[in-house]
């Protein structure tokens, strides 16, 4: 009891228990179930010491009750067995339940989370967090109560029948059961820190197998199977490790522990013989006294075979309530307006932004910027410039360090973010294809949509052919992360995607830069259908796709340096001009 307490004193106090609950109620009826049937598992190793007790003592030469008292004990133990199927069964049902809810709120915590909580985290570690780490609570929230539970009724119950049989012999018994109980509690806390780092290089291990197998087929064109393998090796070493040093403190643990109950065996064999021997209890007695000091040290044991269990159990609590208690930052404000006809009309005002985990300057620094509703506004510049975060700021996937920014002339903080959201779409350069059917990922952009908008969007988005000719038409699966499709089929599902939502707002962020020019000129007519009456922001490096916008803004270091029509600003022969002929000599 006391090294449970101390367990749980670890992990940050009461509030994070109370939160871990909390998980208990909605299956209280298969929680009171499994502890009703555990007690009765208890009563019953209780009962039988007792009854050979009263064979020995009264029976002895009744043939006939010790028949009745034999068949009383079969009949228990049949009872037994039916009991410890259902605490072994519905008790690990309720385990899986509470590990299902924790899930599902883990992987909601996961969907509400900023875009910035992703940009120094890695895939397996979370993924880590979902599976491995919440089926340990999950065996811990069954057999943690069942087993502590037990335990204590074998304790008390064999504490005060040892008590009656002989006092001095169960104070003697109890000093030698104290030095488990200090050796468990000396033990214990190197133990927690051995799984908190197994946990932590596991989480590592996970993440460099999943981001190693998902660029395998780069690994194969640069010949760097070696260097993944030596990369791999190293934190799997450091998993070994971890692993090697939490087994050598349950090794010590547990052997530790034996040893004590051992020497606690050979305590009551040593004082019991000198008591039978002075009188102070008979033979009948000692042999009982056997039978339950076997059942008082059991549940001992089960406790401290079973801390392994509980100690990675709380680990994983500890991992899942770390992610929980995080609160997202960018969220929809109570009296958010609710908006659905978006005009499009965007205005930056002294807006400065700077990444959280930057050192350095600020990216956007006092810049203002205004865009009518149906204009085309096209961003060029440098690589670092601010070009892309301009597109993640205006969807709040970031929100500014000073200034603000308008749609409408309203604050996009003051919208429902997911108004704001829906009336803004993008199409950028890496285009994310989810594993499944064509059908699956274009009807991503609106989830309702009927098979016939599904098509149309398809049409307009040059695809619709293309699909039409695999022989599972729409229902073709396209592999992992597109992997079945060339860069061109990934872009034009992207604007089917978009042609389903139908925004507002529109953002390509150097939608064609990696396309080949005929297939830039395909993807360029579904953008251009695309942008028809929408606020267009337009972010390329690749000039030639810009010359047709209403106007380009050049960007820089400080700010914006020039601005206008693609005409007025190679005449003005200045930056934009130079990087225009540039391109020509190309």
């Amino acid at each position: 009891m006391n090294e449970l307490r101390g367990i749980i004193n670890n992990i940050r106090g009461d509030d994070m228990i109370k939160k871990f609950i909390k998980y208990y109620r909605p299956h209280l009826k298969l929680f009171y179930l499994d502890m009703i049937c555990a007690l009765g598992i208890a009563a019953i190793d209780l009962i039988f010491p007792t009854v050979t007790r009263t064979i020995l003592n009264d029976y002895l030469g009744d043939t006939k009750m010790v028949i009745i008292l034999g068949g009383v004990l079969l009949f228990l133990f049949a009872l037994k067995f039916l009991l410890g199927y259902i605490v072994g069964y519905y008790g690990h049902i309720m385990g899986i339940n509470i590990e299902t809810d924790m899930r599902r709120d883990l992987y909601k915590k996961f969907q509400e989370m900023d875009y910035q909580y992703y940009d120094d985290k890695k895939t397996g570690e979370l993924m880590t967090n979902l599976t491995t780490h919440l089926h340990d609570v999950s065996e811990m929230s069954h057999h943690a109560p069942e087993d502590l539970f037990i335990s204590t009724i074998m304790i008390i119950g064999s504490f005060i029948i040892l008590y009656n049989i002989s006092s001095l012999l169960t104070i003697i018994v109890f000093v030698f059961i104290a030095l488990v109980v200090t050796y468990s509690l000396t033990r214990r806390k190197k133990m927690l820190a051995g799984f908190r780092e197994a946990r932590t290089a596991q989480g590592e291990l996970n993440s460099i197998t999943e981001s190693s197998l998902s660029g395998i087929r780069l690994t194969k064109a640069f010949n760097n199977e070696k260097m993944e393998i030596d990369k791999f090796e190293t934190i799997n070493q450091q998993y070994f490790r971890a692993r090697r040093r939490t087994f050598k403190e349950i090794g010590l643990y547990s052997t530790g522990n034996d040893f004590f109950m051992n020497v606690t065996n050979v305590a009551v064999l040593v004082f019991g013989s000198l008591f039978v021997y002075s009188k102070d209890i008979d033979l009948i007695d000692l042999t009982t006294y056997f039978l339950y000091i076997n059942f008082l040290i059991k549940p001992i044991a089960r406790l401290t075979n079973s801390m392994e269990q509980i100690q990675q159990g709380f680990s994983g609590i500890e991992k899942f309530y770390k992610v929980m208690k995080i609160e997202p930052t960018i969220v929809t404000n109570d009296y958010a307006i609710r908006k659905e006809d978006f005009e499009g009309d965007i205005e930056f005002r002294d807006v400065s932004f700077q990444y959280e985990q930057s050192e350095a300057t600020h990216i956007l620094n006092n810049f203002n910027l205004k865009i009518n509703k149906g204009q085309k506004v096209a961003l060029v510049g440098e690589t670092g410039v601010g070009k892309s975060t301009i597109s993640k700021l205006i969807p709040r996937f970031y929100d500014v360090n000073e200034g603000e920014i308008l749609i409408d002339g309203i604050n996009i903080k003051e919208y429902d973010l997911n108004d704001l959201r829906s009336a803004i779409g993008h199409v950028q350069q890496d285009v994310f294809i989810f594993y499944g059917t064509i059908k699956e990922n274009i009807i991503y952009g609106k989830l309702d949509a009927t098979d016939e908008e599904i098509i149309e969007a398809s049409k307009k988005a040059r695809i619709h052919d293309f699909i039409m000719d695999q022989d599972e038409g729409y229902n073709t699966i396209v592999g992992e992360r597109g992997i079945k499709l060339s860069g061109g089929q990934k872009q034009r599902i992207a604007i089917a995607r978009l042609f389903l939502k139908n925004p507002k707002i529109l953002i390509l962020d150097e939608a064609t830069s990696s396309l080949d020019n005929i297939t830039e000129t395909l993807i360029q007519e579904s953008l251009d259908e695309l942008s028809k009456n929408r606020t267009t922001i337009t972010i390329a490096h690749r000039l030639s796709t810009v010359k047709n916008a209403d106007e380009i803004i050049v960007l820089g270091s400080e700010g914006i340096i020039e601005r206008g029509s693609h005409s007025e600003l190679v005449q003005n022969n200045k930056y934009y001009a130079k990087l225009y002929n540039s391109t020509l000599t190309i």
